[in-house]
């Protein structure tokens, strides 16, 4: 039995592959979902949408403050893996959400072996949550499956070299599996909007939105591209907006399925995010993408330009916008979308 840990949206779409891999060569899985996405736009309608298996269980545990949230989801999981018990083999998550620590932390303290799929990514920017989950899980896995040669090097760089497996990303699994069910989005508006030339924005981190100067200063540059913007809005950020001047350019619409969202993603311009997820979705589907981050951990799609560091003001994104990269210039990266299937090779192999 490995026992799967996810909470956020990212982690729904990468499972999503993961699990028919696992299906595939007949290993057995249940889903935990903390429920740290808990509004159904961002979690439930990814589960059907995607077709991943029926949830275990929605620990429906919601937002809160880091050690609160942390150390509710640990209780938690830690109660599913004495329920589970001895038929246990493995506990998987992945990237680095506070669903990953804590399910990482419940497992190590049980002596339960831990997969961390997307190993090895580093910001190096301590003052990011992120940074701070992934490094700690990485350290307490016990099997590191890294998206490119970047990550195990930085796993080396830490004495990191057991349990480490270069296998490409799973995100690329999914975006070709489901890249072909991508759908024009229901909502009237948009749908005219992706009849002409657009781009697209996610701004959703704390960093970007918390302070209302500085999210207006993300909006008055994107604004003063002048290019039609559709922004799907994650709930968090509704109340901030209120009290915004939105410039009429920015098409606020709520949040997408995966399947209007790779739509979208794939038919924009240029995207424009602080996600770390779409950065990399963006560069398999050739859309040029602007990071509003001072760092990323997808440093491989830096190259020409393809993505590009971006500070929070107008000016820096009016300049970022005007750069767009030649098709020449893309090159491939992060394995052959196979990601998957290594990974469950392995653990059938080595569990």
């Amino acid at each position: 039995m490995i026992l799967t840990i996810l909470g956020a949206r990212p982690q729904f779409i990468k499972a999503a592959a993961l699990s028919n891999s696992f299906r595939e060569i007949g290993l057995e899985e249940r889903i935990i979902h903390t429920g740290q996405h808990y509004d159904r736009n961002m979690s439930d309608v990814f589960f059907e949408e995607l077709g991943i298996p029926g949830v275990y269980k929605n620990l429906q545990i919601g937002s809160g403050s880091h050690g609160a949230q942390t150390g509710q989801m640990l209780k938690e999981v830690e109660d599913e893996i004495f329920e589970i018990g001895d038929s246990l083999k493995a506990l998987v998550v992945f990237g680095d959400t506070n669903s990953t620590i804590a399910g990482a932390l419940a497992a190590a303290k049980l002596h339960v072996p831990i997969v961390h799929v997307e190993a090895g990514l580093r910001s190096y920017n301590r003052k990011m949550p992120e940074e701070v989950n992934r490094v700690l899980t990485d350290h307490l896995s016990n099997f590191l499956f890294c998206s490119s040669s970047v990550g195990v090097e930085n796993l080396k760089k830490e004495g990191i070299t057991r349990g480490v497996h270069d296998v490409g990303d799973i995100m690329q699994d999914s975006v070709n599996m489901f890249l072909p069910f991508a759908k024009e989005p229901a909502d009237e508006v948009i749908k005219q909007v992706v009849k002409q030339p657009f781009n697209l924005m996610t701004v959703h981190r704390p960093a970007n939105t918390d302070d209302g100067q500085k999210l207006q200063g993300i909006l008055d540059g994107i604004g003063n591209t002048k290019v039609i913007t559709i922004w799907p809005v994650h709930p968090r950020n509704n109340s901030q907006i209120s009290k915004l001047n939105v410039p009429k350019n920015i098409v606020l619409t709520e949040p997408l399925s995966y399947f209007e969202m790779l739509y979208c993603l794939n038919k924009a311009s240029q995207i424009l995010t602080d996600s770390g997820g779409l950065q990399k979705e963006a560069y398999w589907l050739k859309t040029p993408c602007i990071t509003i981050r001072p760092q990323t951990e997808w440093i491989e799609t830096l190259h020409n330009n393809w993505n590009q560091l971006c500070e929070p003001n107008p000016k820096a994104i009016e300049t970022s916008v005007a750069k767009v990269p030649t098709l020449a210039s893309w090159t491939t990266l992060y394995g052959n979308g196979d990601a998957g299937n290594k990974i469950a090779s392995t653990l059938q192999q080595e569990l």
